[in-house]
């Protein structure tokens, strides 16, 4: 039987599930899963039992998510700061990871899992990639930009999270998406993660529509000033390729709409190229990397 498709909501559950789904409902919502070792103190049991008890909680988890019509979820599995914790809990954590994980993949689900990770080792190698490209002659200086950087970053084939959860009490991200949630709702919820409820789940989704409004038009103004700043440096080109001809500064309105049009095709080329050689080096790198893990 299908792990997250286990069990089916109560009637009550389904009636406010459709109630919900009359709003604006997000389309992608990142969870950072706190509180699993305080649940295992709390419960007085061991920590594996708590992490153990966390990850059959995203099962639940997701199958509330697929109910609710959310297309995409994303979750903190494992900082790279988790590594500092004792030996025996690590290697505990390692092993419950594949055997759940494994399950979930099985699933064929809508999970990102976001693994000893963290959002500013993320961003500067993000920045690094360009910087190769632009090394390797593949991109111009001025092609570097803030949508640049998002197709370079983990998630490029992903959308912004609409929603961010954080359980256990803590008001802090813990370097998670730190890029990527700039325009997202944020809600922190006391509840340790083990005992997350649908109700929980239901309270952050309608707090996500209070806010839908603003969220949404704080993103289309940020997306408009990327297209204003893109069109500036595509002009200031333009006017200096003019002045390179002989032309005024203000040129012939025929030729300006031609380099302009000519500089923006260059430009997606030059940054299709250069993410197709990016994703070659990539692939090439955990090709090896399986290679001395085997």
């Amino acid at each position: 039987m299908s792990w997250i498709r286990e069990g089916e909501l109560t009637i009550i559950e389904r009636f406010c599930a459709n109630i919900i789904k009359a709003g604006p409902m997000p389309k992608h919502v990142a969870f950072i899963m706190d509180g699993n070792r305080r649940y295992a103190r709390k419960c007085q049991v061991e920590r594996q039992q708590g992490h153990s008890q966390g990850f059959d909680k995203l099962a639940q988890t997701l199958r509330w998510c697929l109910n609710l019509g959310i297309r995409e979820v994303t979750v903190y599995a494992f900082s790279i700061e988790n590594f500092k914790r004792s030996k025996e809990e690590v290697d505990g954590l390692m092993d419950l990871a594949r055997q759940k994980f494994s399950r979930l993949l099985e699933e064929q689900c809508f999970l990102n899992v976001c693994f000893a990770y963290t959002s500013r080792h993320e961003i500067s190698n993000a920045v690094r990639e360009m910087a190769w490209g632009v090394e390797q002659g593949l991109l111009e200086p001025s092609d570097v930009s803030e949508s640049l950087l998002d197709k370079c970053l983990y998630t490029n084939n992903s959308p912004d999270p609409d929603l961010l959860i954080r359980t256990s009490g803590e008001v802090r991200l813990s370097d998670f998406l730190l890029w990527q949630t700039s325009h997202s709702c944020l809600v922190f919820q006391s509840v340790l993660w083990p005992e997350y409820s649908f109700w929980n789940l239901c309270e952050a989704i309608l707090r996500f529509q209070m806010n839908y409004s603003a969220l949404q038009k704080a993103r289309d103004s940020y997306m408009e000033e990327r297209r204003r700043q893109q069109m500036e440096r595509d002009q200031a080109y333009v006017t200096k390729k003019l002045q390179q001809e002989g032309f005024a500064s203000h040129g012939d309105s025929q030729r300006r709409r031609t380099l302009l049009q000519r500089c923006t095709a260059m430009r997606e080329e030059r940054i299709q190229g250069f993410l197709q050689a990016l994703e070659h080096k990539r692939v090439d790198f955990f090709e090896r990397l399986c290679t001395v893990s085997a």
